[in-house]
């Protein structure tokens, strides 16, 4: 038994509500994350719902020529409903202990909990793109190895993508390509 996932970070956007488009940037990076996985025996592609990462999605479908489907489960993590001055620390705290959450907030280990049920429906023998967002993805690789947190969320960039192989062994997380 072995499920490959590639786990992918949409590209540069305009923000971070659920209806912000990627920039201009975006768009080319998602163009090159196709080309760069037309190279990968890819069979499924799942997408968060939100805009940058289904735009993100459909231009890697269409290079693929595979049918993107979207997933809830994929949208990143909700952090709170309102803006800290020291959002920063307050990322980091949530890496720190994974059952803290602020107001109207996830907290990560239930945010890992629904990203990593999606994992495990997964086919065996399959080969899956997810495209999700920076904290979710860094909190998807957790699941599988608690070494990763808050230092790899910080070094992720827009888009990147990762390998993931989960066997019955366990999982291998490879970093694949960034944007430079």
């Amino acid at each position: 038994m072995e499920k490959v996932i590639y786990l992918v970070n949409h590209g540069e956007s305009e923000g971070f509500a659920a209806q912000d488009s990627l920039t201009a940037e975006g768009i080319l990076h998602a163009y090159q994350l196709a080309q760069f996985l037309e190279r990968y025996p890819i069979e499924h592609i799942i997408s968060s719902p939100l805009m940058r990462a289904r735009q993100t999605a459909i231009e890697i479908a269409d290079k693929l020529g595979i049918h993107a489907e979207e997933d809830s489960r994929l949208a990143e993590r909700q952090l709170n409903s309102q803006v800290f001055d020291d959002w920063l620390l307050k990322v980091e705290d949530t890496f720190l202990d994974l059952n803290r959450s602020y107001e109207d907030g996830e907290t990560s280990n239930d945010a890992m909990q629904r990203a990593c049920d999606l994992i495990y429906e997964l086919p065996d023998n399959s080969h899956t793109v997810l495209v999700t967002h920076s904290l979710l993805l860094i909190l998807i690789m957790r699941c599988f190895n608690e070494r990763i947190g808050f230092e790899e969320w910080q070094a992720i960039k827009h888009p990147d993508v990762y390998e993931m192989r989960v066997t019955e062994a366990g999982t291998i997380v490879t970093h694949l390509c960034e944007h430079e």
